[in-house]
C-alpha cells in the first residue's frame, strides 16, 4: 500500500483575495465545487492507496477534518506543524511518522493545492513508479510540458529503465529564452514536486544529505503530543529546525532518483492566469462566475465570490477581476503574479484584508462580521450540528444573541435553556456563558456585541471540547 502524505500547511498569496493566510487556496473552491485539498485527498483514495496522512498548520486542523469528513475520507493521521518550515522538515516528519506505524511503509509526498483533471491517469503514473520505489529509488513525477513555462522548475531526464526514467538533474525556474529551449527538448519535464519512496529510504537520504534537519525533526517528533486525534509536533524543538525545501536539502544531492513521465493535464494553480486557463470560457475567452456579467469583453476572468454582489465587466480585455465582500482585485492577466506585491503593501498598511478572510473558520463552525464600529459589532455565527463553543467570559463586552435558524442550547452562569428561531438572550459583561447546537441541522444566530474592546483575544476559556487555551 502507498500512504499519500498531503502537504497543506502553506499560506499562498498569489490567488489573493480568494486565498489568504487565514484560509489559503488549498481549502478554497478555486476550480470546481470542491476544494483543492479535497480533490487531492479523493485523488489518492483508490485501490493501492492507504488512508492519507496530512501535514498542516495549527490554524487549519479543524478545516482539514471538516473537509475530509465532507468527502468521506478518514485520515491515518494529522501532523500539526507549530510553524511552517518549508517542505524538507514536513517530509522528514511524515517519513518518521509513517515508519513508526510500519517500518516498510511507502509514502507519496503530494502538495494539496494542485489540479489534475484526470486523477485516474495520475494514479496509474504513481503505481508505475512503485516497483522502482520498492527497489530503493526516490521517484519523482515529471509533467509533459504544454508551453515554455517560466513559473515552474523543470526536470532533465535520461534513459528509461524498468518503466522509469533516470533523473539527471533539477532545473531552477528558467528565463523565457531558456524555457523555450527546454520546451523544445523532450528530455525536459515540469517538476510537479511529488515524490514516491519507502519511508526508510527517504529517512536515510536525510541522514546522508541533511542530518541536522533529520535530527531536529526527530527530536521534535519524539516530544510530540497527541491532542484530539492530532499529533502536535513540539514547538520549541521544531523552531530550531532549518527552513528548507526538500529539493534543495535532499533531492538535488541524492543519486538514487528516477522520474515517471505524466502526459495528462496538471497545473499548480499558481496564479490567476492559471485559474483562467482552467476555467470554462465562452467563445470570447471569458471565464465568468455566478453573479458576474461580461459585456464586450475578451480573455477576461470575472469572479464574484458573494451572492450579495454583482460584478459587471464592460469592454475589458486580458483582465482578471475578483470581488469579495471585503476586497476587490483587478489586474491585467499577464501581471496577475504581482498580486503578492500588493499583499505586502496591504500588510505594511496594517490592512486586515491582507491576511484575514471575511469568514473566520473555527472547529465548531464559522462566523463573519457584518458590521464593525467603534463600540459595537454584529456577527453571523454558524454552529455545526452537535458542536459547542467554549465555556467563556469577557472582560470588555456584553452580547445579545438572536437565533435565526435551528435550536441553541444557551448557558449563562447557572441558567441553561433552549432557544428556537426568533428567540433571544442577553449575555451581561463578565457572565460565564456558552452556546451549543443540540440539533441535527446547522444553528445560525446573530450576535450583537457592545463594549470598549471587541477583539477576539478578549476570551477567558474555562472549558473547551477542542482543547484551545
Amino acid at each position: 500500500m502507498i500512504f499519500p502524505v498531503l502537504l497543506c500547511g502553506g499560506s499562498g498569496t498569489r490567488l489573493w483575495p480568494l486565498s489568504r493566510k487565514s484560509y489559503p487556496k488549498q481549502f478554497a473552491e478555486v476550480v470546481g465545487d470542491e476544494s483543492l485539498f479535497q480533490a487531492s485527498a479523493r485523488r489518492f483514495a483508490g485501490i493501492g492507496f492507504a488512508e492519507p496522512l496530512v501535514v498542516t498548520g495549527d490554524p487549519f486542523r479543524f478545516i482539514v477534518t471538516e473537509q475530509l469528513d465532507e468527502i468521506g475520507v478518514k485520515p491515518s493521521g494529522i501532523l500539526i506543524e507549530p510553524e511552517g518550515r518549508n517542505t524538507a522538515p514536513a517530509a522528514a516528519a511524515a517519513a518518521l511518522f509513517a515508519m513508526a506505524q510500519d517500518p516498510s511503509a511507502m509514502i507519496l509526498l503530494v502538495p494539496s493545492d494542485h489540479a489534475i483533471s484526470q486523477p485516474e491517469l495520475f494514479r496509474e503514473a504513481v503505481l508505475a513508479g512503485k516497483t522502482a520505489a520498492e527497489a530503493g529509488q526516490i521517484v519523482t513525477f515529471g509533467i509533459a510540458p504544454s508551453r515554455a513555462e517560466t513559473g515552474y522548475g523543470w526536470l532533465e531526464t535520461g534513459a528509461e529503465e524498468h518503466g522509469v526514467l533516470k533523473l539527471e538533474r533539477f532545473v531552477e525556474k528558467p528565463d523565457a529564452k531558456t524555457a523555450e529551449e527546454l520546451f523544445a527538448d523532450k528530455r525536459y519535464l515540469w517538476n510537479a514536486g511529488v515524490f514516491l519512496a519507502r519511508a526508510s529510504v527517504l529517512v536515510e537520504a536525510f541522514r546522508t544529505y541533511a542530518p541536522e534537519i533529520l535530527d531536529g525533526v526527530a527530536a521534535a517528533m519524539q516530544a510530540a503530543q497527541s491532542d484530539l486525534g492530532f499529533t502536535r509536533i513540539d514547538p520549541e524543538l521544531w523552531a530550531k529546525v532549518e527552513d528548507e525545501s526538500i529539493d534543495f536539502a535532499v533531492m538535488e544531492k541524492a543519486p538514487n532518483l528516477s522520474a515517471v513521465r505524466f502526459d495528462g493535464h496538471w497545473t499548480d494553480l499558481g496564479g490567476w492566469e492559471s485559474v483562467w486557463l482552467e476555467s470554462d470560457r465562452d467563445e470570447n475567452g471569458n471565464a465568468v462566475s455566478d453573479h458576474a456579467i461580461a459585456f464586450d469583453c475578451e480573455h477576461t476572468l470575472l469572479r464574484a465570490e458573494s451572492s450579495d454582489q454583482e460584478l459587471v465587466g464592460i469592454g475589458l480585455k486580458n483582465v482578471v477581476a475578483v470581488a469579495m465582500r471585503d476586497a476587490v482585485m483587478v489586474a491585467d492577466l499577464s501581471e496577475a503574479q504581482n498580486v503578492k506585491k500588493a499583499v505586502k503593501v496591504l500588510k505594511d498598511r496594517g490592512a486586515k484584508q491582507a491576511t484575514s478572510f471575511p469568514v473566520d473558520h473555527r472547529p465548531w463552525g464559522w462566523f463573519e462580521t457584518l458590521i464593525l464600529a467603534d463600540r459595537f459589532q454584529v456577527k453571523r455565527i454558524h454552529v455545526h450540528p452537535g458542536a459547542a463553543l467554549s465555556l467563556q467570559s469577557h472582560h470588555h463586552r456584553s452580547e445579545h444573541w438572536i437565533v435565526v435558524q435551528g435550536t441553541a442550547k444557551v448557558t449563562v452562569d447557572e441558567d441553561v435553556k433552549l432557544l428556537t428561531e426568533n428567540q433571544s438572550v442577553y449575555i451581561p459583561l463578565g457572565a460565564v456563558h456558552r452556546m451549543e447546537n443540540p440539533g441535527k441541522v446547522p444553528m445560525v444566530l446573530i450576535e450583537v456585541q457592545t463594549g470598549s474592546y471587541l477583539g477576539e483575544d478578549d476570551i477567558i476559556r474555562y472549558e473547551d471540547v477542542y482543547a484551545r487555551s
